[in-house]
C-alpha cells in the first residue's frame, strides 16, 4: 500500500512534489479516487445527508456578507441543514477527532512530509452550496484539499505582500498587529490579478501552499475534505526548546516582579540582565541537532 503522501499526490513522485512544496507552488492532480478510497468511501462522506446525520458536534456557518470564518457563527447540525438550503457555506471542524481513519491520514502525511511533531495537523470538511465559496485570503498553514462531491473552482495567486506569514489574513479585514509589523507592504484591497484557476471534481486533490492568496466558488453543491498543517517555525522550535531548558533553572522560574514599579524596576532589570548574561554564555554551546532533540525526541531519523 502506498504511503499516504504518495497516495494523495497521485501520479507525482514524492521528489517531484517536494520541489513544488519548497517553492510554494500549487499542485493539482485528478482521478486519484482509487488511491484514497479509504477516505472517499467513509460512510458519512457518501452524501450531504449522511454528513449531516453523522456529525456529532457543532457546525460553523458563514453569515451573510463576507464569506469567511471570520464572519460566521456556531450552530447545531439541525440548524446547519436549513442554512445550507438557504445558501450558507458550512465548516465542520476537526474531522480527525471524530474519524480515526481521517486522523490516521493526517498523522501519516505529517510524518511523510517530515514535519515536526509540534505540527498542528487537522482535517476540515467544507459543505458549500452551488454559487457560494470563500472570499480571498491566505492561511498560515499548508493545505491538501480532496474533492469528495460536486465541482469547485479555486483561484490561487502568489503572495508578494508577506513571506511566511504566522497568521491568516482576509482581504478587507484589518491585519493583526503582529502581521502588520513584519509585512513588507500594505495588504491589497483586491484579489491579485495573476491568479491561476483550478477546477476540482470528485477524486481531485489541490495542494495550497502556506501563505498563498486564494478564493473559491462551488459550481455545484460541493463537499470537500481538507488536511491542513500548521507546522512550527524556527521561532517555535527554538522557543519551545529554550523554555524546556530554562525551566530547569529556579532563577528563570522566578516571578517577573516589579517590572512596572517606579521604585523597584531597576532591581528587576538588573536581575533580568544577569539571567540574559548567563544565557548568552550558554548559547554558543547549543547546536541545531541538540535543539531538535529536545522538540522531536524519537521522531528524528537515525544516523
Amino acid at each position: 500500500m502506498k504511503k499516504s503522501l504518495e497516495a494523495i499526490i497521485g501520479p507525482l513522485t514524492s521528489s517531484e512534489f517536494i520541489v513544488s512544496y519548497k517553492s510554494n507552488t500549487p499542485v493539482v492532480v485528478h482521478n486519484i479516487g482509487d488511491n484514497i478510497k479509504e477516505l472517499c468511501e467513509l460512510p458519512f462522506l457518501r452524501s450531504f445527508e449522511s454528513m449531516f446525520n453523522f456529525w456529532p458536534k457543532i457546525v460553523v456557518a458563514y453569515l451573510s456578507g463576507l464569506a469567511d470564518e471570520v464572519n460566521s457563527k456556531e450552530v447545531s447540525v439541525i440548524e446547519s441543514m436549513e442554512l445550507f438550503k438557504q445558501g450558507r457555506s458550512l465548516l465542520f471542524n476537526d474531522a480527525n477527532d471524530v474519524s480515526p481513519v481521517i486522523g490516521k491520514w493526517v498523522e501519516s502525511i505529517r510524518r511523510d512530509l517530515g514535519l515536526s511533531r509540534l505540527t498542528y495537523g487537522r482535517s476540515l470538511i467544507y459543505a458549500t452550496p452551488a454559487g457560494c465559496g470563500t472570499d480571498a485570503h491566505f492561511d498560515q498553514n499548508t493545505n491538501f484539499v480532496v474533492q469528495i462531491h460536486g465541482q469547485k473552482k479555486w483561484w490561487i495567486a502568489p503572495n508578494t505582500s508577506v513571506e511566511n506569514p504566522l497568521t491568516r489574513h482576509v482581504i478587507g479585514v484589518p491585519a493583526d498587529p503582529e502581521l502588520a509589523s513584519y509585512a513588507g507592504e500594505q495588504m491589497p484591497s483586491e484579489f491579485p490579478e495573476n491568479a491561476t484557476e483550478y477546477t476540482l471534481a470528485p477524486g481531485s486533490m489541490l495542494f495550497v501552499p502556506r501563505g498563498a492568496w486564494h478564493k473559491t466558488s462551488a459550481t455545484t453543491d460541493s463537499l470537500s475534505l481538507n488536511l491542513t498543517y500548521t507546522a512550527p517555525t524556527w521561532i517555535d522550535i527554538l522557543t519551545t526548546a529554550m523554555r524546556g531548558r530554562l525551566a530547569m533553572s529556579s532563577e528563570w522560574r522566578q516571578t517577573a516582579d516589579f517590572v512596572t514599579d517606579e521604585n523597584l524596576c531597576g532591581e528587576a532589570l538588573d536581575n533580568f540582565d544577569m539571567l540574559l548574561s548567563q544565557l548568552a554564555f550558554e548559547i554558543p554551546e547549543w547546536c541545531a541537532a541538540h535543539i531538535l532533540d529536545a522538540t522531536e525526541m524519537d521522531q528524528l531519523p537515525s544516523n
